[in-house]
């Protein structure tokens, strides 16, 4: 088959897509069963078997997985194949800083380079083109997924990774990459180097982005395309599922990023109740994987609210844009942060109070965290900053970002007469 062209399921009839989603869940559903301790425990605790399956309507029957079911089992007890059948572990923090580890064989790799091959596909590229991934090489999945789905696709790519913000520009300029694939709150960043070097970004080789790993406004998306001369295009995907290429918008109609329904099918619910909701309505994403070995995921609720919509460019249907989350989680720079985090390492300093403040702000064009918090009574300045340090460097070890902290005489802040207000998004009023 020509690699750059379209599969027939992307365009084929939705009940030719449902008989291939009910044919694939069968299957999952008995491979987890019948191969994950986990899986077994939640289905019979449940009071379900994979046999009472027949209808995509049915799988609501079955237990949601939480982050907090990967947390439990860390590090490989979610894995439904023996472990010489793992080829990859990729892995993410969670609210504790204990990793979520997923494991993937030699046919979910493949079957994520050709997800994510298709997504490029989505976006216009071809194997005529050039692609720089400027996504985090290593445990997260960003890097290392783009980076398969670009040789996927026939492509070249320019494995830059995050970082390095000035040879970013410099590679721009001499390498001449027609593509991007990067978080579009560092894209600004690599714009401004690109500026600043030689005088404009507009005039430079690349036409389209490939954007994730974080959420991102359409005032972003202008910016960028105004300030590059591109095409910006929105890829979706999580760890614990797959990792990038889960869905993807079209070029052709940029109206959100197409789910790949036939490898990851798609439910919203009601957060509160957990209650399948009807497509169109505004409710919490939760993907099954029907395609993956290694660790399949059942009903995998992302927290991320969202609609589902018609498919446009593509049978399969759309997610719409992220209004939020349905949790206290924070995306910082495509890190995964919650005020739980912050919370343990002021806890382990003695001399701080657990009295805090979170302030979500804006660094140029990143996202960053503002820390205030407290120390006890008779403390001097010179502590303070010391303190202050002490806090900023262990969050960077255990959450893996830069913070500033701000540590305030005892009494500073205000106390809380019911459920404290931890997190203060302080970016527009910035």
């Amino acid at each position: 088959m020509n690699k750059n062209a379209m599969e027939h399921i992307e365009t084929a009839s939705v009940d030719e897509l449902r008989q291939l989603q009910v044919e694939r869940l069968k299957k999952t559903l008995n491979h987890a069963y019948h191969n994950s301790t986990v899986y077994k425990q939640k289905f019979d605790e449940a009071g379900v078997h994979p046999d009472d399956f027949k209808h995509l309507e049915d799988l609501a029957k079955f237990p949601f997985t939480t982050k907090k079911d990967l947390r439990d089992n860390y590090p490989f007890g979610m894995f439904a194949v023996p472990q010489e059948q793992i080829v990859r572990v990729h892995a993410s923090s969670g609210t504790t800083g204990q990793p979520t580890v997923v494991g993937y064989t030699e046919h979910d790799i493949n079957i994520w380079s050709d997800v994510v091959a298709r997504s490029l596909r989505a976006a216009g590229l071809s194997s005529k083109d050039t692609i720089q991934v400027s996504y985090g090489y290593g445990l997260f999945t960003g890097g290392l997924g783009a980076h398969y789905g670009v040789e996927r696709l026939g492509a070249t790519v320019i494995p830059m990774s995050g970082g390095q913000t000035d040879k970013q520009a410099q590679l721009i300029h001499d390498f001449k990459p027609t593509a991007l694939m990067v978080t579009p709150s560092y894209c600004l960043n690599i714009i401004e180097a690109l500026e600043k070097k030689f005088g404009s970004a507009k005039d430079c080789s690349i036409k389209t982005g490939v954007f994730g790993a974080e959420p991102w406004t359409n005032e972003m998306r202008k910016e960028i395309e105004a300030r590059l001369g591109i095409d910006a295009l929105d890829i979706y995907g999580l760890s614990e599922v797959m990792g990038p290429g889960v869905a993807m918008e079209c070029l052709e109609s940029k109206d959100g990023p197409t789910i790949w329904e036939d490898h990851f099918y798609p439910e919203i619910i009601n957060p509160e109740t957990g209650e399948v909701v009807q497509d169109g309505e505004l409710g919490e994403l939760v993907f099954t994987t029907i395609t993956k070995e290694g660790m399949p995921v059942i009903r995998y609720r992302t927290r991320d609210l969202t609609r589902l919509l018609p498919g446009t460019s593509r049978t399969m249907r759309r997610m719409d844009k992220i209004v939020g989350r349905s949790d206290d989680m924070m995306i910082i720079r495509g890190v995964n942060v919650f005020p739980s985090q912050i919370e343990e390492q002021i806890l382990q300093i003695p001399q701080l109070i657990a009295n805090y403040q979170i302030h979500i702000c804006k660094q140029g064009h990143l996202d960053t965290l503002h820390i205030r918090t407290e120390m006890r009574q008779d403390s001097s300045p010179q502590l303070a900053m010391q303190l202050a340090n002490q806090l900023k460097s262990q969050i960077k070890t255990m959450v893996g970002i830069s913070v500033s902290v701000e540590v305030l005489n005892e009494g500073s802040l205000p106390r809380s007469e019911g459920k404290a207000q931890r997190v203060f998004d302080i970016r527009q009023s910035a």
